[in-house]
């Protein structure tokens, strides 16, 4: 059975709406995978004790004394917080005792703690997040989203390779429509490193359909869109917030008299659907790729619902084999060093 650590004390709703989500995914799991939660035993055990029916559910649970905050420095925790959660958990991984790792804690902690436990896939040169968004063609991947913010043009190739693999796996399309975000659509627009990137990415072995602008992510130009972590953070920041922003401009547009209040009520249960598009819950988590593992970096606001599916995204990610897949990939490519 594969088996998945949960960072039990990480994330703004740690630990009670992590072991809410880690016990959901347990009734999902129908001894496809076993979840292995890492955290404060006492702690932990007293919010499984809350539940009902909880026994006989493939979910365990490893003690880890400390926890590393979300506003502490991800460097300076790391090394005094030995025994925090995050370590723990990607130590169990490391030594092959779970498969994978999920956490929504401090994401600077956990992209170090990877780094440091599991290493990178020989030959990539930059580990990158990347995170879904919904299109009109269903749903497009953003890589990076965060974990480099200056990017050279062979490691932009390297994150649409790792993108297109993830894709090709986790959501069964086979080929997957790459394109390297930009301002404009012709060759020779944008900044001397993607104006690089594109001549790699031609050449790359990819579906490469070219640049693509902004319009096209949700327009759904691309099933793949490749940028810098500095771009892919602001982008995907932008969307959270339509998520607030749009109720709000709904109310506002109907106003609060009779009809409009009617109008607002008649509308609701379909605007709650188009919301849900938008919903970082209904994705899970950001797998962090290139490493040797499998890690999904999940919402510091995770709800028990947003873990839960986290556990599936890993649990599928390990299934595949995306980690394999990657690294064949990465080693067929010359000059990459």
């Amino acid at each position: 059975m594969i088996r998945i650590a949960v960072d039990a004390m990480g994330g703004d709703r740690a630990p009670e709406a992590i072991v809410n989500g880690a016990i959901e995914a347990a009734r999902l799991s129908n001894g496809r995978y076993e979840v292995v939660l890492v955290g404060d035993q006492t702690e932990v055990e007293d919010l499984l004790e809350k539940h009902r029916f909880t026994k006989g559910l493939p979910i365990s649970v490893v003690h880890a004394s400390q926890k590393i905050e979300m506003n502490e420095s991800p460097v300076e925790a790391l090394k005094r917080k030995t025994d925090s959660s995050i370590l723990v958990a990607m130590g169990l991984h490391a030594k092959d005792k779970v498969e994978a790792v999920v956490s929504a804690g401090n994401t600077g902690a956990v992209l170090g703690a990877a780094l440091f436990m599991l290493k990178r896939i020989e030959g990539v040169l930059r580990p990158a997040i990347g995170s879904f968004l919904p299109s009109e063609s269903g749903v497009c991947f953003v890589i990076d989203v965060g974990s480099n913010v200056d990017s050279r043009p062979e490691q932009l190739l390297q994150f649409g390779i790792m993108g297109s693999i993830f894709f090709d796996h986790i959501m069964e399309k086979e080929r997957p429509r790459v394109g390297l975000l930009n301002i404009g659509e012709e060759p020779g627009k944008g900044n001397e490193s993607v104006k690089e990137a594109f001549q790699l990415f031609k050449d790359g072995g990819l579906n490469f359909i070219g640049n693509v602008e902004g319009r096209d992510i949700l327009g759904g130009g691309a099933d793949v869109v490749v940028c810098d972590g500095f771009v892919g953070n602001v982008l995907i920041k932008f969307g959270e917030s339509l998520t607030r922003m749009l109720p709000f401009s709904l109310k506002r547009a109907v106003g609060s008299n009779l009809a409009g209040l009617l109008g607002h009520f008649l509308i609701q249960s379909r605007f709650s659907k188009m919301l849900k598009l938008f919903d970082y819950q209904e994705y899970g988590g950001a797998p962090l790729l290139g490493v040797k593992g499998n890690c999904i970096v999940a919402h510091g606001r995770s709800t028990p619902r947003a873990i839960r599916t986290a556990v599936g995204e890993a649990w599928k990610m390990v299934n595949e084999k995306v980690d394999d897949h990657i690294e064949r990939r990465i080693q067929l490519m010359k000059g990459y060093a």
